[in-house]
């Protein structure tokens, strides 16, 4: 039996690299997140970090109703032993970390509703553009289960009080709010989605490949280190950086610029 969901991935080959966009597709359900789909979708993000050229991931929600309403409420209630919680949940988060393992930026196309695992996808993402009429939320607590894996990373993204607002209370906040309190980093009019995603798409595309796959790379290593390992990490990335070589055409660009 065929799937019920989809998932499109169009591939943008340009000078620079390729630029995929990935379309998850349940849009007669709001885009929730079942087994199969989040099975598809780890293996879509796997496969997409396998390719050398990649320069950045697109990721959004079909329909324009919802980026992801959330997980599949039909699948949890029939969930009944702790064994069955384990599997499920762990799926939500492989596929979380496969997002985050993809060595280049991950842009989160938000449209309608983000909601519970959704936002945790939606978080696991390295930059998140909302359409003005989007809403997030974490409602797990309304439904009997905690919200939980990536939903870690919220008091890294909003604070801890914020976060703790957002799980407790179970509120859906709007798009301004959300760009308030950091969730988003920015925030259009729904006719202007598109072309706000482009422009970061373009301007990660402008920088040199290696280097934003480095500082991605480092950006993950300094959530794991302290202060003073995270600096050494960087220095050791910098360094490696020279060696590669990569910088001097385009420094090199920059000083013939600066004397003509």
């Amino acid at each position: 039996m065929a799937a019920a969901h989809k998932i499109d991935i169009a591939w943008d080959r340009r000078p620079a690299g390729v630029v995929a966009y990935l379309t998850y597709d349940y849009a007669r359900r709001l885009n929730v997140l079942n087994p199969p789909a989040l099975l598809d979708l780890t293996e879509a993000f796997q496969s997409l970090s396998r390719e050398p050229d990649l320069r950045v991931v697109v990721f959004a929600g079909a329909g324009g109703r919802a980026f992801i309403g959330g997980a599949d409420i039909n699948h949890m209630a029939g969930m009944q032993s702790a064994e069955d919680g384990r599997a499920f949940i762990t799926m939500v988060h492989k596929l979380c970390q496969a997002v985050r393992d993809c060595p280049v930026p991950v842009i989160c196309r938000l449209e309608g509703y983000t909601l519970g695992a959704g936002l945790e996808v939606a978080a696991a993402c390295d930059l998140r553009i909302a359409a003005s009429s989007a809403h997030f939320g974490m409602p797990e607590v309304k439904v009997g289960v905690p919200s939980v894996v990536e939903a870690a990373l919220l008091p890294r993204l909003i604070g801890w009080g914020r976060t703790s607002r957002l799980l407790l209370t179970a509120e859906t906040i709007g798009a301004a709010k959300a760009e308030a309190w950091g969730l988003v980093e920015e925030v259009v009019a729904a006719g202007q989605l598109g072309e706000a995603v482009e422009r970061c798409v373009e301007a990660i595309v402008e920088a040199t490949p290696k280097s934003v796959r480095a500082q991605k790379r480092l950006m993950r290593r300094w959530e794991r280190l302290s202060l003073d390992e995270a600096v050494q990490a960087g220095i050791d990335a910098f360094a490696q950086s020279v060696s590669d070589g990569e910088h001097l055409s385009r420094m090199g660009d920059f000083i013939r610029r600066k004397r003509a």
